[in-house]
């Protein structure tokens, strides 16, 4: 295949934040929150030119070493050459280190502004392709799949590599998300993690997860009993304790609570007709916002 020409027009994506887990579904699971990173990128003569606003403007480094960058080179490979340079301007709302999939949705923009950039990129890059790339950059499907995706997803493994399906959630559900301000890192929340768990745990967390695609699905009145899980939330309760707290509460009045991904965030699936309900059980240390489902994924917009 010869090597990739490029559009010389820049291009905007928009890349929605997602819960992974849902409770019992641990690295399987996947929810796309109307909450949205803004991505343009175009291709430059030379060199690298990088502006943020937003979530992470003071921290995230403005070099090859940034994760949209990154995931974009390794899409541009994947396609067969980079581009001489490009300008990145990313405007970030997604929280970081939260619990709400920003590294995904960081590696999704690359990998999907990438491919809008390269005249020919949906032939040299298609669908399953970008999920097994961004599953490779992520280290796990869960958080992409949804990413891509959008709705709720399934995602697995098998010796073909990632593998994803997407459901459209009822519209009964009204996602309520508790931000935190002290963020978690992922691999502190996986270090928590038990090597081996009870045959009885797997079993009952095995039901719910069953349940639970159901219940997102056809029977949002099935949530409650449908989000217990067995395998990770208690575990990692210690790192955080203000989550394990809110989480009780909104259960203890019959709110399908969760853990949000790793964490901290907490994501509660309620009925329209009790996010009032659940929005008045956080106190003043959280962020507290109703979210919709995005339907959509990571999408290439129309320039402004």
């Amino acid at each position: 295949m010869a090597g990739p020409a490029f559009r010389a027009a820049p291009v905007r994506v928009r890349i929605p934040a997602t819960s992974a887990n849902l409770g019992p579904g641990f690295d399987a699971f996947g929810l796309a929150l109307g909450l949205y990173d803004d991505v343009a990128i175009r291709v430059a003569d030379e060199g690298l030119s990088i502006d943020i606003a937003g979530e992470g403007a003071d921290d995230l480094s403005r070099d090859e070493n940034h994760l949209v960058v990154r995931a974009a080179h390794a899409a541009f490979e994947a396609m067969g050459g980079r581009p001489p340079g490009l300008d990145v301007v990313c405007a970030n709302r997604i929280p970081h280190g939260r619990g709400l999939g920003s590294s995904a949705a960081a590696i999704c923009a690359g990998v999907i502004a990438a491919r809008a950039l390269t005249i020919g990129g949906a032939e040299r890059l298609d669908d399953e392709a970008a999920l097994a790339l961004a599953t490779e950059l992520e280290g796990h499907p869960d958080n992409v799949a949804a990413c891509l995706l959008g709705g709720f997803t399934i995602a697995w493994t098998d010796e073909d590599g990632p593998r994803a399906v997407r459901s459209s959630p009822d519209r009964g559900i009204s996602p309520v998300v508790f931000v935190p301000s002290t963020p978690l890192s992922t691999e502190v929340a996986r270090g928590l993690l038990p090597a081996k768990v009870t045959h009885r745990d797997a079993s009952a967390n095995a039901a719910r997860a069953a349940l639970l695609v159901t219940a997102l699905t056809t029977r949002p009145d099935l949530l409650f009993a449908a989000t217990e899980d067995r395998l990770h939330q208690t575990y990692r309760a210690p790192a955080m304790p203000a989550s394990a707290e809110l989480i009780d509460k909104l259960r203890a009045q019959g709110m399908a609570a969760v853990v949000s991904g790793a964490g901290p965030t907490v994501l509660a699936l309620v009925t329209p007709d009790r996010v009032d309900e659940a929005i008045g059980t956080a106190g003043p240390d959280w962020v507290v916002r109703q979210l919709d489902v995005d339907g959509a994924g990571a999408s290439v917009m129309p320039l402004a």
